[in-house]
């Protein structure tokens, strides 16, 4: 599949996965606070801003449209970030093509997920999909208006704007939902599951500098999953974004852009 993708500055190339929900636009600031000494590509995943739709979405695809895009871009060796979903698109990647690799971050998701793990995810996620698909677009005509539909189950203003950055107008001035919504909801499963490691998970990953960034009021990663990545990434450091949850970069940026230039320096 050919992924959508951005491109700012110079220098050794950086790709920046988002996350779910996301788009490469997500990421354009703290992108251009690096910019003068990388040249960064944020790509769209599938199902998410500008790039195409699929029924299907796993971290297999995303992977392999991750590797379409590096084939495209001529490019040999790269440092490579991710946000939760985009995370564990970049460690199935790094699982696959390690040669690749100059470096590795990891925003606040693991590679492991037990049964509780997946289904705080899945039933959280499921919440926020279910919201986006029951929101009535039709006569909708301002942001405040699907803002207020998103209320009913949405608690969180910060996760509802995240949300609505999804929102694209019309020609008719009217409202259009940019993320596959259907297609994520059908894949939810898969998406909250941990990576299909079966057999990679006996090799150790090495071979470049790896960084975890944990959001230090989120659930998406914990003591323990760190402990079972440090057999699969025994090089692996854990930094802890204070003030932050799970969308860590809106969060705290200064600090992501911190451990970002900490890992590129390597």
């Amino acid at each position: 599949m050919k992924l959508f993708y951005r491109k700012y500055g110079s220098g050794p190339p950086l790709i920046i996965l988002h996350g779910l929900y996301g788009a490469s636009d997500n990421w354009v600031t703290i992108t251009k606070s690096i910019s003068n000494r990388f040249t960064v590509y944020l790509p769209d995943q599938r199902n998410h801003g500008q790039s195409p739709h699929s029924v299907i979405h796993d971290y297999d695809s995303m992977s392999s449209d991750l590797h379409e895009l590096i084939k495209d871009l001529n490019l040999d060796k790269f440092f490579l970030a991710g946000h939760s979903m985009g995370g564990k698109t970049a460690m199935r990647f790094a699982a696959w093509w390690p040669e690749m690799i100059m470096g590795l971050l990891i925003a606040d998701i693991s590679p492991f997920a037990d049964d509780n793990e997946k289904q705080f995810a899945y039933d959280q996620h499921h919440k926020i999909l279910k919201a986006i698909l029951d929101t009535d677009l039709s006569e909708t005509r301002s942001r405040s208006d699907v803002d207020i539909q998103l209320a009913v189950s949405i608690d969180s203003p910060k996760v509802r704007e995240l949300i609505m950055k999804n929102l694209q107008r019309t020609d008719d001035k009217r409202f259009k939902w940019k993320i596959n919504t259907s297609s994520l909801m059908h894949n939810l499963d898969k998406i909250v599951e941990g990576l299909p490691l079966s057999g990679i998970e006996q090799e150790q990953i090495t071979g470049f500098p790896v960084m975890f960034l944990k959001g230090e009021n989120s659930d998406y990663l914990n003591t323990e999953n760190f402990r079972k990545i440090l057999k699969l990434f025994p090089a692996a450091e854990l930094k802890i974004i204070r003030n932050a949850g799970h969308w860590l970069q809106a969060d705290n940026p200064e600090a992501v852009i911190e451990a970002l230039s900490d890992l590129l320096s390597h």
